[in-house]
């Protein structure tokens, strides 16, 4: 049922587009600067390198990032947010906000 409301429900529709563990982690990363390959996985070293690139091949084909290969030898490839990805911006700001407020959250919590 969830399937049929993608494109439809905007809820079911971020929940797609966002899914994978490493999305959101990856958009706040491109959202600081312009990446190459290699310098995402140094930023996230549990990250494998073929998670990596499916990752980025996913949010690349759902137009949350923009790939340019510079013809060049050796190659290079950078990744950065389109400007879809730049407007998901405030959410990812939002979610910080929101994730240091729990941390106060849960270290106030009696155990």
């Amino acid at each position: 049922m969830e399937e049929d409301l993608f494109g439809i429900c905007p809820f079911v529709t971020a929940q797609k587009i966002l899914t994978g563990k490493w999305t959101l982690l990856i958009l706040h990363r491109l959202s600081i600067k312009t990446m190459r390959f290699n310098e995402l996985q140094r930023e996230l070293p549990s990250l494998t390198q073929a998670t990596l690139t499916k990752q980025l091949r996913m949010m690349e084909e759902n137009g949350l990032i923009i790939r340019t290969v510079y013809n060049q030898i050796p190659p290079k490839v950078e990744y950065s947010l389109s400007e879809l990805g730049k407007q998901f911006m405030p959410v990812l700001d939002s979610l910080e906000t929101w994730g240091s407020q729990y941390i106060e959250f849960l270290k106030n919590q009696v155990l």
